[in-house]
């Protein structure tokens, strides 16, 4: 009892202890294409071991979807060397955690040990590059978890099909017009011969990147990483989705039902341009403006202010390819959709037109100084921004940097972006509604 209070005290003080200074790091390749990245750091006696894979749902088969989340679960099912079962109790019995996340671009393993268990995480990373085993009985049973989580999560929750219906409606060829959880009907239709394919052409070294970050001993580690996945084969080399969509010259009306809600929303989308130019950072500033605390600029009018809207918020949703900008607002009072539509675009106009004030520009740049702290205030937290900045920012420094061009984005280049991007014959205008509303 006494070693797992400690062990639960060495993971929480892990992530709540907070590193302002810079991060430093050493990076390098193994001779079969894996991208290596390490930092040490004392301040705790633990260490992240992950693994990040250049595969997501863009990289799918339009009509096997779902494949790049269910490899998520599949390569939790064991290994050559991890029986089937065993490897959640493999990692707490050495006191640690793990999980693992899929984007349109990405897919991310981790494990976070204390300290003294890196070769633990080292070895069964490797093992599961190196060694899955992906038979139909792992395939049928995480299936069966797909379909519950899809249900717990999307189906049968208020709203958890309106991003799927932004998607599809914003994107006509890329293949960000399906959502990571993709389709049951096509998970039950795959053979177990695409299943072995998709890991043959994806998990490979050369289509990865390593991190270790923590209380490490950098040149024992460096031994390790060489002796576990050094013997690993190169993959293939990977071609890369180069799907471009056609402009959105005028606006998208459309309408989706959900048997799960009672209150009506409306959405508007806006495609954007890729997370590592610069005005994907000028439009987190917008999204910010409107709607970040209930002093933003659409909290205060619609929510405190005219009591239109029991909730509002606008968020920039930044990928590889393309971005997406979203304002979502429930209705108060019988307020129609319409009249939110309008008080929303009647802010958006305010910023194409006027400067934000020096004070509210004060304001935002701290905003964004804190979020970068706290951005790298935990070893899991580090891990997950070196791995992304270098995977899908092509930029590992970012890590260090980004901050930088938050600070020199002007009021100007707000005024600009909103002006170039957010008008209305350039969007999707989604209306949301109860099912029972449908006619």
């Amino acid at each position: 009892m006494r070693k797992n209070l400690f062990t639960i005290a060495l993971l929480l003080f892990a992530f709540t202890y907070v590193q302002a200074q810079e991060v430093a790091f050493e990076e390098y390749k193994l001779d079969n294409g894996l991208h290596v990245i390490l930092h040490q750091d004392d301040t705790a006696p633990v260490v992240i071991t992950s693994v990040m894979y250049q595969v997501g749902a863009k990289d799918e088969n339009p009509e096997r979807t779902g494949f790049a989340h269910f490899f998520e679960h599949l390569l939790f099912e064991g290994t050559e060397n991890i029986e089937r079962g065993e490897w959640f109790k493999i990692v707490s019995s050495y006191g640690g955690s793990n999980n693992a996340n899929t984007s349109d671009d990405r897919t991310y393993y981790y494990e976070l040990f204390p300290s003294n268990a890196v070769e633990v995480g080292l070895w069964m990373e490797s093992e599961r590059m190196l060694h899955p085993i992906i038979n139909q009985v792992g395939v049928d049973t995480q299936n069966e978890v797909v379909k519950e989580e899809k249900r717990l999560r999307v189906d049968n929750q208020p709203y958890g099909n309106i991003f799927s219906e932004v998607k599809k409606n914003m994107f006509k060829k890329h293949p960000y017009r399906w959502s990571p959880i993709g389709s049951m009907e096509h998970l039950d239709a795959a053979t177990l011969d695409e299943f072995l394919a998709f890991n043959e052409k994806f998990y490979v070294p050369n289509n990865a990147t390593l991190v270790v970050a923590g209380d490490i001993n950098v040149p024992e580690v460096k031994k390790m990483i060489q002796d576990y996945f050094g013997p690993i084969p190169r993959g293939a080399e990977v071609e890369r989705v180069n799907i471009k969509e056609d402009p959105i010259t005028e606006q998208i009306n459309a309408v989706a039902y959900d048997p799960n809600i009672q209150i009506p929303a409306v959405l508007h989308a806006y495609r954007t341009p890729a997370m590592n130019t610069r005005e994907a950072r000028v439009l987190d500033m917008v999204s910010t403006i409107l709607s970040d605390g209930k002093s933003s600029r659409l909290y205060k009018k619609l929510v405190d202010d005219k009591k239109m809207a029991l909730q509002v918020s606008a968020f920039n949703v930044s990928q590889q390819d393309y971005g997406m900008y979203l304002t979502f607002a429930l209705p108060l009072n019988n307020t129609s959709l319409e009249d939110l539509t309008k008080e929303i675009d009647e802010e958006i106009v305010k910023l194409q037109t006027e400067l934000i004030s020096e004070r509210e520009f004060e304001k935002l740049q701290n905003v964004f100084e804190n979020r970068f702290v706290n951005s790298n205030a935990t070893i899991a937290g580090i891990a997950g921004s070196l791995a992304t900045y270098q995977m899908l920012y092509g930029d590992i420094n970012l890590i260090n940097n980004e901050i930088d061009i938050y600070r020199s984005i002007t009021r100007e280049e707000i005024r600009e972006a909103a002006r170039k991007y957010l008008n209305p014959n350039q969007r999707l205008r989604l209306e949301y509604l109860p099912e029972n509303d449908k006619q």
